[in-house]
């Protein structure tokens, strides 16, 4: 089942490396990349007998890109409609940045259906932009210039992005293959979920998550700070927070052995 219908005419791409019978976890990407970010962690999860999903939300990576459908409220009906199709039981959900505001989103308006944990990894949680009474996040006007420069130059646009991912010094190779990811998207729902990532406010969301979360956060993270992730974690009552002291937005591979054990030692975690 490569690819699921959400709606008349779109479908969502889905990469699951084992059909079987482990313990299924279903990955949302971030902004702007798909799934194949998640390389590092499909590499080794499925040796611990756990059944790996991957989808590109709508208008990213192989998905299809119509030309509605980019708030939270549509992103995360999608990722119901996958989670119905699959037909799993007792699933980690997984989002990291934006892909972690649309999980949260997921949760509040679908009461975790068919999720028994979540994990977030450097979310763009609670609000990804300052405002009167949110003073942590980016200023909006930098989101505005990043949808700017999508429409006016995205492959720089991309590249200017990348810089800020890690904190790490990641060498040449892995960061063109990153920001190539960027480029599979489609411009439009780069610019449209940019929107949604300024605007959007997931603070009530959050409080309505009642599954054991593990919100995994860089503590150089210059996307999502991580005081950001310290309000995540005041607000979602069962929440354990890990701290990652040389890592930034890009957490899952600034510090790659430290998160991928901890991470799997919370999935696995009873």
């Amino acid at each position: 089942m490569p690819y699921i219908e959400v709606e008349a005419g779109v479908h969502i791409f889905i990469k699951d490396l084992d059909p079987g019978n482990g313990k299924p976890i279903l990955f949302i990407h971030g902004w702007p990349v798909n799934h194949k970010m998640f390389e590092y962690q499909f590499t080794i999860l499925p040796k611990f007998g756990f059944r790996c999903i991957g989808m590109d939300l709508r208008g990213f990576g192989n998905s299809d890109g119509p030309w509605n459908g980019y708030c939270y409220d549509r992103l995360a009906e999608d990722v119901r409609i996958v989670i119905e199709s699959l037909n799993v039981e007792d699933l980690t959900l997984v989002g990291f940045s934006m892909g972690g505001a649309i999980s949260a989103r997921y949760m509040s308006l679908y009461s975790g259906y068919k999720v028994s944990k979540l994990a977030l990894i450097s979310a763009a949680l609670p609000v990804f932009t300052k405002r009167p009474n949110y003073p942590f996040g980016l200023p909006k006007e930098e989101v505005n210039k990043l949808i700017y420069q999508t429409y006016m130059d995205r492959p720089q646009m991309v590249t200017d992005f990348g810089k800020n991912f890690f904190a790490s010094d990641v060498r040449p190779a892995f960061r063109s293959w990153f920001n190539s990811l960027g480029l599979e998207a489609s411009a439009h729902a780069t610019a449209m979920t940019a929107i949604a990532l300024r605007d959007e406010d997931l603070r009530k969301d959050l409080q309505e998550i009642h599954v054991p979360t593990g919100i995994f956060h860089g503590e150089h993270d210059q996307i999502v700070p991580f005081s950001s992730a310290l309000q995540t974690h005041h607000l979602i009552k069962r929440s354990i927070l890990f701290p990652f002291d040389c890592s930034g937005h890009g957490v899952f591979y600034d510090e790659l052995e430290k998160f991928n054990y901890y991470f799997t030692q919370f999935i696995k975690d009873k």
